[in-house]
Parts: structure tokens; C-alpha cells; sequence
């Protein structure tokens, strides 16, 4: 039963409403500084917290509720007979609810030239100290910490009757620790930033905590067990179709959608992805053509697999792919009529997202977790600096770009085969670059596709000359690659012996 609340806000929007619920349940409200001077100008009839305690705020407000009277009435166990006998010896009333939100610190230090004196003065104390408090006696004490929380804490408090389920408060609870967590987790990357990595680009350290925690039905096999933490990933994906996914989906979606946001604003651009690789890619005049010269890469390992594109899908194209088992497909957008053909089966994934630029991504391993910047560069058109004796024309230029682009998002070691803006073989994941090329060159002659005046994008640099004869003796007529090897003249010295031309981008792709 909620008799008595305490309430401390810093942000007011949808105070007033909320304490006057509470007011018409007749819950006593206690309250200090700007809350209890907003309410009193509305009406309400507010007990001072420093009436509580017989001490007044001091330091501009610094010690407010840092009181045991304040902090005796939320902690009390009230099965506990000691605590009980503490209780009416020292004249504790019991606090019910609490009701704080913080003082904005992240807010604060994202803005620019925000001095430290500044910052430090918005590390709550008191009010992160009250929350703690109350959700360590979850049994007895409900503690809300956004305004946000307003509307389901009134519908569960009147359904109840004013008996919050344990169950219900134990939620709250959750909510608050994980609150302050992410507030801790600002306050020591600020701190970071500020003294240990003033001489380097701070790469922000995401705070789990934060995100939401969405159960899968296993993980990569059956008998692992996974979540999906999310972010902002239900802004950037919005399932329109199709049966929940699952873990490996999830991994393949995120490979799609680092692909595609390189062509966010090119030429109508289709994209394949099989078990976290591209299997083909195009860029055409528009979706339908980029669809096809796309699967003619390789029209066997699309088959379960995923297809995104970088605008929206029209019903022609939706006619095509429906021949195929996909099992998700990504745009941007979908034609109607392209959404209604393609719902006809019912566990192929439709899925609209939105462009957003990701700066940071990291992995677990053993023993502690890698973060990285996000791979976001690469080589423009007109700023290749190439090495050899022979150089591409124009369009030989831009397919390089484009070969670049799509071996950055293939295993490594990638070679990738391009001409016309579309890739006509891609070797990946093997230990040796020559093995990458055989593979390619292998599946190009599967599908019966000609490299002769091809352009050729590595993804590192060659170590030894052998992998350059290799792609040369494929047809290919010119190579990307980032160079940087000790052996780079002899590399050079080959191409030139063969006729290729061959740009060094010192911009290296691996993807491991």
C-alpha cells in the first residue's frame, strides 16, 4: 500500500498530473526544491523534506535528502523487528514511493565548449542515492525513475488498488539500477575521454546496460542460448513481414546493412548476402537491372539467402525475386503491390530500415570485449594513386571504387572481380590470397562468366608477387589494393611486366 511518496524531479513534464493521482488516492506527498515549489504553486499540499529532517538545503543544494530520516524511512525492512523498533525509536515514517529523475550530465557534456566546473555540478548525488536506495528495498518501496514510467506505474496502481505486485516492483527496481548504471558508465567516460585519451579520437564505450535485452529462440546452433541487445535497432529495422528472426538472421541483416550503407547514395544499388558475405552486387540504372546483374555473380548460393537494396523496391523486381527462397529481404521502402505479392509466404522476412551512420562496432572474446571504429572509408573516384606504368580509363576507375567497396565487407583474404559496376567473382575467407583467387576464378567459370578486362580489388596487400600473377592470368586488367608491403616494387615490377595497372590506396579492409 503506497501511503507515502517522496518526489524530486529535475525534469517536471508530466509531474503535475502524475502527483495529482497520487493526491486523489490520498498519498502523502514529501518533496524539496524546484518539485515541491512547482507543486505548491498548483495547489497541492506538500510536506518539505527539510521539515522531515529539521535541516534545512545547503550547499546550493547539494545536500538536500542526505538525511537518515529521508534515507531511514525508504531503507526500513518492515518485517524486520529491529528495523521496526529503529523505525519508531528515532521517529522514521515510512517512505512508499519514490519518485527522481537525474540531473541531465549527458545531456550536458554534449554540448560544445561545455566547461568541467560545468559538467560536475550535473552529477547528481543525492537523487541517484535515493533511487539505489529504494531499489534495495524493491519489497517495500516502489521507485519510478522516468517520466516515462508515469502512465503504466497510475494503470497498475489503480488496477491494483493501490497493491503494486511484488513482481511489478522488482521490474522497477531492475529499471533503476540499470538507470543509474548507464549514468555511472557517462560520468566515467567522460572522465576517460577528459584525462586519459585527450591525444587520440575517443571511441565512445557503449554502456550495455542501456540497451534492451529481446530473447531469441537460440543462437548460432540449437543448443546455445542467446539475446538481442538493442540499441536503436527498432529504428533502424522495422519488421513488416514474416516469422521472428533469429540469431544467424540477425548477424546476416547486419552484414546486408554495412554493405548497402556504402551505396547509400549511389547509382539503384542490389546487394547479396550469403552467411555473412556479398555473393553478388550491382549497381544499375535501376533496382530491377541491379537485381539481375547481381544473382548472375552466382545463382546457386542465393538460395536461403538475403537480398538488400538501397532504394525502394518496386513490383516489377518483386516479381523476379519471388521466384527465389529469400529469406529476408531489405529496402528502404516497398511498392505496395510489391508488399502484397511478396507476403504470400508467410516466413519470408520483409524488412523497411532507415540509414544511419554507425561509428563504432565491437565483438566479445575471451577474456574481455574489442571496440573498434566502424569501417567507414574508403576510395574516392579522381584520388587513386596509381603506381604502374599503364593507367585505367574512367570507367575502369570507377569499377576499382566499386570493387574496393564490396571486398571491404568480404572475408578476409577477399579478392573480388568486377566490371561495369558489378561483381563477377568473389573469393574470401581462406588463409591465402591465391586461394581467394582460385575460388573466385573457379565460380566465375560455374557460372560462366568471362574476367578477361576485369578490374581486381584486394583487400591487403600482396606479400609476395604470386598473388598479382594469379589475377593477372585470370584476364583481370587492373587491381586495387592498399600496398604497403615490403616487396611493393616487385609487386609493381609484375604488373607492369603483365600490362595491368594498379592503384595503392593505403587504406587496408580486412575483415576478420
Amino acid at each position: 500500500m503506497i501511503k507515502r511518496a517522496l518526489i524530486s524531479v529535475y525534469d517536471k513534464e508530466g509531474i503535475i498530473e502524475f502527483a495529482q493521482d497520487l493526491r486523489n488516492a490520498e498519498v502523502e506527498i514529501i518533496s524539496t526544491g524546484g518539485t515541491y515549489k512547482l507543486l505548491s504553486e498548483n495547489g497541492f499540499e506538500i510536506t518539505k523534506v527539510e521539515d522531515i529532517t529539521d535541516f534545512p538545503e545547503i550547499l546550493n543544494g547539494r545536500v538536500k535528502t542526505l538525511h537518515p530520516k529521508i534515507f531511514g524511512g525508504i531503507l526500513s525492512d518492515r518485517g524486520n523487528d529491529e528495523h521496526n523498533s529503529d523505525s519508531e525509536k528515532h521517529g522514521l515514517g515510512m517512505i512508499d514511493l519514490v519518485v527522481v529523475n537525474l540531473y541531465p550530465f549527458e545531456d550536458t557534456v554534449m554540448k560544445e565548449n561545455v566547461t568541467e566546473e560545468e559538467a560536475v555540478e550535473q552529477i547528481d548525488i543525492g537523487g541517484i542515492t535515493l533511487i539505489r536506495a529504494a531499489a534495495k528495498n524493491f519489497k517495500h518501496v516502489n521507485v519510478i525513475v522516468s517520466k516515462y514510467q508515469y502512465e503504466e506505474y497510475l494503470r497498475t496502481f489503480k488496477q491494483t488498488g493501490n497493491n503494486i505486485p511484488l513482481e511489478y516492483s522488482r521490474m522497477l527496481a531492475y529499471k533503476a539500477f540499470k538507470t543509474t548504471s548507464h549514468y555511472d558508465n557517462e560520468i566515467k567516460n567522460y572522465y576517460y575521454k577528459n584525462i586519459f585519451d585527450k591525444e587520440s579520437d575517443f571511441i565512445d564505450v557503449p554502456d550495455l546496460n542501456s540497451f534492451e535485452s529481446t530473447g531469441l529462440r537460440y543462437g548460432e546452433n540449437p543448443h546455445q542460448k542467446a539475446v538481442l541487445l538493442k540499441n536503436d535497432f527498432d529504428e533502424i529495422f522495422e519488421v513488416l513481414h514474416g516469422k521472428e528472426l533469429s540469431y544467424n538472421n540477425i548477424l546476416d541483416i547486419d552484414a546486408a546493412y554495412s554493405l548497402v550503407s556504402d551505396f547509400k547514395d549511389s547509382e539503384p544499388f542490389c546487394g547479396i548476402i550469403k552467411h555473412g558475405n556479398p555473393c553478388g552486387s550491382a549497381v544499375s540504372v535501376n533496382i530491377q537491372e541491379a537485381y539481375r546483374k547481381a544473382l548472375e555473380t552466382d545463382t546457386v548460393s542465393p538460395f536461403g539467402g538475403i537480398i538488400i537494396f538501397n532504394q525502394k523496391l518496386d513490383f516489377k523486381t518483386s516479381i523476379d525475386i519471388d521466384k527465389l527462397f529469400i529469406e529476408i529481404i531489405l529496402a528502404p521502402d516497398f511498392e505496395n503491390e510489391a508488399l502484397d505479392l511478396l507476403k504470400k509466404k508467410k516466413n519470408r522476412r520483409l524488412i523497411r530500415f532507415k540509414f544511419k551512420n554507425e561509428i563504432t562496432e565491437f565483438r566479445k572474446i575471451s577474456g574481455g570485449v574489442l571496440l573498434q571504429g566502424k569501417d567507414n572509408i574508403f576510395s574516392e573516384n579522381g584520388r587513386l594513386n596509381f603506381v604502374t606504368i599503364k593507367k585505367p580509363d574512367r570507367k575502369a576507375e570507377e569499377d576499382l571504387i566499386f570493387a574496393e567497396k564490396i571486398a571491404k565487407h568480404v572475408k578476409s583474404n577477399a579478392v573480388v572481380f568486377v566490371k561495369d559496376k558489378r561483381t563477377l567473382a568473389i573469393g574470401g575467407g581462406q588463409p591465402s590470397r591465391i586461394d581467394s583467387t582460385r575460388i573466385a576464378v573457379m565460380k566465375a567459370k560455374e557460372f560462366d562468366l568471362d574476367l578477361q578486362g576485369s578490374v581486381c580489388a584486394s583487400d591487403a596487400f600482396f606479400p609476395f608477387a604470386d598473388g598479382l600473377l594469379e589475377i593477372a592470368k585470370a584476364g583481370a586488367s587492373a587491381v586495387i589494393q592498399p600496398g604497403g608491403s615490403v616487396r611493393d616494387e616487385d609487386i609493381i615490377k609484375a604488373a607492369d611486366e603483365n600490362g595491368i595497372s594498379m592503384a595503392f590506396t593505403g587504406i587496408r579492409h580486412f575483415k576478420h
